[in-house]
């Protein structure tokens, strides 16, 4: 039919500079024409023929949902709108879920901005005239209406979301009219109140007009926007779909905000109160960024006192929201409401965002730094405005003494940084003016102020670091932020000047601050950490050398008078990085360093003469000096390179004299052995980087070997405290001189290589079974403090660390693979304390060896069997714990082989090898007839047989029916069921194996017959003459005969000396040959080999066995189909007329409102 159209359309469809017709749809998905002059167009053409013109309008709606039908003019003229929409519900394409509101892509997301800019540019066009016209909006308002109830998701979607952007618009053109009528209204009232002789009254009759006019029109405008509100808004704000309840949230916002004489009341408030219990984080979200529109604005905040005293509490609440997004955003809110009153929040609102400045979560913590900045910093009286800029007398001077006491109030004072980092970005300029908080440590109080206390001064000093740190590092602390970002240019610049006012400033006042302090450990050691920030340049430039003096006299002061090793590690590390090369102070410091250590040294020798006098018992006071000098010596040992003093000798007779008399103190032996560890490894050093003389890799050896002997030794002594220590410094010297020492080009180290002999590696293996594997209450080590929980979390760390310098001998192969059984055995009983250790463990080993690894799992399943037996006797019950037990730690290894049987096949197959041996290995105690003493270990190896693949559990089988004897395999009484269900397990899928057999081997080859006996083809692969692809097994192999062979690559395994696939237990097993002894081929392709380095790459991965709950996934899908309304998945019948008419929804707010979203911690 043809169309009455208006310029840019032809026959209903725009047209755009000559180019192809298109439809609304199209045009504003393409979004290349301005929507100001698609709308205008629209105009244009609707005042020339509105019906055709709306008719497009319409199915622009309907093709935004996804539709592919189209509404005719026929159905538009004759049909009611519930009927229209149940027709294109038929219509509607439901091969996929998607339509434009929700499609991903760049144009999409550009055709939701369109979509609803093309909504509000229509009746920002129209408002003046078609607008009122009492049919399009009525026809509009209608069809969305109608499409907001569909229960077809896409009709609701983009229907509610145009329904609520005509919404926004419509406000927007109530409130011009309001402001025109305003106008109004005063110039008819300033004409009115004109004497009467200059009065013009045709102009009152016109202002009088134009104030109905518009009255009139407001009034139509107010019922356009209560049809949309009650039709849409109030069923669709509480839809089952969470972006739906979104929309409605966000724009009731932006009404409230725009037209606040009409919407900021309670009445529309009460939607986004109730809304805040939403289950969804992003409805929740898009009510408090509503509210923070409201209360920014401080003449709207004081209309909102009854919404904040009803829904203050929620508010509060979600500032624990388990959703970071809308906890940041509920602080920044409460933020608001604090600068609109101080009398909203009370004391206990303040303290439940107070604690977040400690959150582990960045943006949450720094909002709730802001928040604190806000309630406590930011409230000036008039006393204060005279104050002095700097100094303690300065403002800064008060709000620094807050933020300390804060700090101490929150009892978390471990976590300075965390504060810091909370207020930088608010308070960066307070927590900068280090010059205030010298003043306040250094200067004398003034008259009638109260000075801090030693407390308090401690939390000073120590936020005074952390603010150093945060500004010259330029990162937040551990835990808070994924890695350091790339700094702009302002910030490097900025950066730079915070380090050099750090140098300036604190080069002068650090020597005064250590020496107030000197004696103050928790001072000291934050004091000693500033030069590391320092830019060591400017000693030299700035003329600061005599301050350099100061403090390397006060770091010499500070080294004598304590003990406290945290103390002494801080003045080593000061030094270390103090004495740099790349410096022109490094003379100056390296000269005193020397003078330091040198009287150390001579102090300690004179100390250690005296100490060591025979005939003499050594008082209290003399053990005391000797170790307080020790203590020293080995800190800075540590950290610089003392080998010139020959230190060795001397520790070395210590150690030697503590084991001959057996009544050295402890502390003594521990810190001798550690200083005598950082030498041999500082002789290391510079022999390996060919700094060191002739003889000295002899002298290193003897040196290296002697101390090990003596840690062996210390092994076995009473002292739990030196034998750990003995234990941990044995195992990192015997990693350090493995074998691997020779690698990356150092095989002049090869004199170095230390391996450890048997008894070695027995003495280390019993000290980890007697102080690893040991139950809480066993352990002494705590010194009676057991009941402290935070002893026994010290001990259990403690006995990890032993564990994991043991594994590393065994990952790096410096001790035997199977030794590891022992600690293997121990995964299920240990789980909790050191499972993620051996099972890590595990995963390295195999990647060493796979075979190897595999008998040393098997062989610890046998410990602990046999164990078994010892405890039990050979009658056990096979349901008792302690079998069930090791029969799911055979279940728990058998997963750790992952999911690729082909590359864990030879270490499989050689696993079944070693457990049928084992089960056959010691005959019945009761005499011929009865089962063999561990035939019941077959059940636990029957946990293995699932990583077998088909064809190498016959050949497995075979294999075990050579240790079975004719009667055995009649045998049914309940004794020899692990017998039989092994191997049932090994015959399960093994029949239906697909793979070619061999029938039988002579001098003139074989023949290959698939497992159907058909002939042969051509495609068949004939074996050379002759040929074997394989190895006998003997009874007598030991662990290291070879059963597979690896030189072939033939690429489908073959099974050898089964003539006719007979059984040999239907066989005399008398008469059996040696050749028929079972034999097999386990030949692999080329690409599915694997190398045996230690980092292999293609590891196969570790499957734990998780049980994953479905409870959540269901409360997931229930979550919203508490409605009438709600989404739902239309049958692909195209008899679709049956269906009933739509309910009505009814508002249960239980189904989208639940309170399990609070009270989430946050730490």
């Amino acid at each position: 039919a043809g169309r009455v159209t208006g310029p840019g359309w032809v026959n209903g469809h725009h047209q755009e500079n000559g180019m192809e017709n298109m439809t609304l749809f199209e045009v504003v998905k393409m979004g290349k024409s301005a929507t100001q002059s698609v709308v205008d167009d629209w105009i244009e053409a609707y005042k020339h023929d509105r019906d055709t013109t709306l008719l497009d309008l319409i199915n622009f709606f309907i093709q935004c949902s996804g539709c592919k039908g189209a509404v005719s003019g026929e159905m538009f003229r004759h049909m009611q709108n519930s009927e229209i929409i149940r027709k294109m519900t038929e219509e509607f394409d439901e091969d996929s879920g998607d339509y434009p509101l929700t499609l991903s892509g760049p144009q999409w997301k550009k055709f939701r901005i369109n979509f609803c800019d093309f909504i509000a540019v229509l009746v920002r066009q129209c408002q003046y005239s078609i607008i009122y016209d009492e049919y399009m909006m009525d026809t509009i308002i209608s069809l969305l209406t109608g499409l907001s109830d569909s229960q077809v998701r896409a009709f609701r979607h983009t229907s509610t979301l145009a329904a609520m952007k005509l919404m926004t618009a419509l406000v927007n053109v109530a409130l011009n009219l309001s402001i025109n009528m305003d106008n109004t209204q005063r110039q008819y009232e300033a004409e009115r109140n004109k004497v009467i002789a200059k009065r013009a009254n045709d102009r009152l009759e016109l202002l009088l007009q134009k104030r109905k006019e518009l009255q009139e029109n407001q009034d139509e405008i107010e019922n356009m926007m209560n049809a949309i509100f009650k039709g849409v808004f109030v069923h669709r704000y509480r839809d089952a779909i969470a972006e739906i309840r979104a929309i409605c949230i966000e724009e009731i916002g932006v009404w409230m905000k725009l037209y606040s004489d009409a919407f900021l009341n309670d009445s529309y408030l009460k939607y986004v109160g109730w809304t805040m219990h939403d289950k969804q984080g992003e409805v929740r979200l898009k009510c408090l960024t509503a509210l923070q529109g409201l209360f920014y604005n401080r003449e709207l905040s004081t209309r909102l006192e009854l919404f904040t005293s009803r829904f203050k509490d929620r508010i509060v609440s979600m500032t624990l929201d388990k959703e970071y997004d809308v906890a940041v955003q509920a602080i920044k809110l409460l933020t608001l409401v604090l600068q609109s009153s101080d009398e909203v929040l009370t004391a206990e609102d303040c303290e439940s965002v107070y604690h977040l400045v400690y959150s582990a979560h960045r943006p949450i913590a720094v909002a709730a730094g802001e928040f604190l900045f806000k309630k406590l910093f930011s409230h000036r009286g008039p006393e204060e405005d005279g104050l002095p800029r700097r100094g303690r007398q300065s403002l800064n001077g008060s709000l620094i003494k807050t933020t300390v006491f804060f700090f101490l109030e929150s009892e978390l004072h471990e976590h300075g940084a965390y504060l810091v980092d909370s207020l930088w970005e608010c308070a960066s300029e307070l927590l900068k003016d280090w010059e205030t908080m010298i003043s306040l440590l250094l200067d004398e109080p003034m008259p009638g102020e109260e000075a801090l206390n030693d407390r308090q001064e401690t939390a000073l000093v120590e936020i005074m670091l952390c603010a150093i740190r945060q500004a010259c590092e330029c990162h937040p602390p551990v835990g808070r932020g994924t890695g350091k970002r790339v700094l702009t240019a302002k910030e490097k610049k900025t950066q730079l000047d915070d380090r050099t006012r750090v140098t300036e400033m604190f080069a002068v006042a650090l020597p005064l601050l250590l020496a107030k302090y000197c004696v103050d450990i928790d001072k000291v050691t934050n004091l000693l950490q500033i030069p590391k920030f320092f830019d060591l340049d400017i000693y030299t430039t700035g003329r600061l050398e005599k301050h350099l003096d100061a403090l390397l006299r006060q770091i010499w002061e500070v080294v004598d008078k304590h003990t406290d090793t945290e103390v002494l590690e801080a003045c080593s590390t000061t030094c270390h990085y103090l004495c740099n090369e790349e410096f022109t102070i490094f003379n100056r410091v390296d000269i005193a360093r020397s003078q330091l250590l040198d009287e150390l040294v001579d102090k300690f020798n004179r100390l250690l003469e005296d100490f060591l006098q025979e005939g003499e018992e050594p008082d209290e006071d003399d053990a005391y000096q000797v170790l307080s000098t020790l203590k020293k010596i080995t800190t800075f040992h540590n950290a610089h390179d003392l080998t010139k003093w020959d230190l060795f000798t001397s520790n070395y007779r210590l150690l030697n004299t503590g084991l001959q008399n057996g009544d050295m103190p402890e502390q003594i032996v521990v810190h001798a052995m550690q200083c005598t560890h950082y030498i041999i490894l500082w002789h290391l050093a510079k022999v390996s980087d060919g700094t060191s003389v002739k003889g000295d890799m002899v002298t290193l050896r003897k040196q290296m070997r002697a101390f090990c002997l003596m840690c062996q030794r210390y092994i076995n002594t009473i002292n739990n405290a030196v034998k750990e220590q003995a234990f941990t410094i044995l195992c990192d010297l015997l990693l350090i001189f493995s074998h691997q020492i020779m690698s990356s080009g150092r095989e002049q180290l090869e004199s170095l290589v230390y391996t450890p002999d048997s008894s070695l590696q027995a003495e280390l293996l019993n000290f980890i079974l007697d102080h690893v594997f040991i139950d809480q209450d066993d352990d002494n080590s705590t010194d009676g403090q057991q009941d402290d929980e935070a002893s026994k979390i010290e001990a259990l760390h403690k006995r990890r660390n032993l564990l994991a310098a043991y594994c590393k001998l065994i990952i790096y192969n410096v001790v035997e693979i199977n030794t590891g059984a022992d600690i293997f055995k121990q995964y299920m009983r240990y789980y909790n304390d050191y499972g993620d250790i051996i099972k890590e463990t595990m995963s390295k080993t195999r990647q060493i060896d796979k075979i190897q690894c595999a008998k040393t799992l098997i062989l610890s399943l046998q410990k602990l069997f046999n164990e078994m037996l010892s405890e039990l006797g050979f009658n056990f019950d096979r349901s008792s714990s302690a079998f069930c037990g090791i029969k799911e730690l055979a279940r728990r290894f058998s997963l750790t082989f992952g999911l690729d049987q082909l590359k864990t096949r030879e270490a499989i197959a050689m696993l079944h090898k070693d457990g049928i041996e084992f089960a056959f290995k010691e005959p019945s105690p009761q005499g011929e007839g009865s089962p063999p003493l561990n035939l019941a270990f077959l059940d636990i190896l029957s946990e293995f047989s699932s990583k077998l693949i088909r064809q190498d559990k016959r050949t497995v089988h075979m294999y075990l029916e050579r240790f079975m004897t004719f009667q055995m395999a009649l045998q049914r009484e309940d004794c020899w069921l692990p017998l039989i269900s092994y191997r049932n397990s090994l015959q399960a899928g093994a029949d239906d194996d697909t793979m070619s057999v061999i029938s039988g081997i002579s001098s003139r080859g074989s023949t290959v017959r698939s497992k159907k006996s058909k002939p042969a083809t051509a495609s068949k692969r004939k074996l050379p003459e002759g040929e074997h692809f394989w190895c006998s097994l003997n009874s007598s192999s030991s662990s290291d005969a070879v059963w597979m062979n690896r030189e072939q690559n033939v690429q489908t395994p073959v099974m050898m000396h089964s003539p006719h696939l007979t059984s040999t237990v239907l066989r005399d097993p008398k008469k059996m040959r040696p050749e028929d002894s079972f034999t097999a081929t386990f030949t692999m392709p080329a690409e599915h080999r694997r190398g045996s380095g230690l980092m292999e790459d293609d590891e196969e991965p570790i499957v734990e066995d998780v049980m994953m709950s479905s409870e959540d996934r269901l409360e997931d899908i229930n979550e919203g189909m508490d409605f009438d309304t709600m989404d739902i998945d239309l049958p692909a019948s195209k008899n679709r007329r049956e269906r009933t008419e739509l309910k009505p929804d009814y508002f249960d707010p239980s189904s989208i409102m639940d309170d399990s979203v609070l009270n989430v911690s946050m730490f």
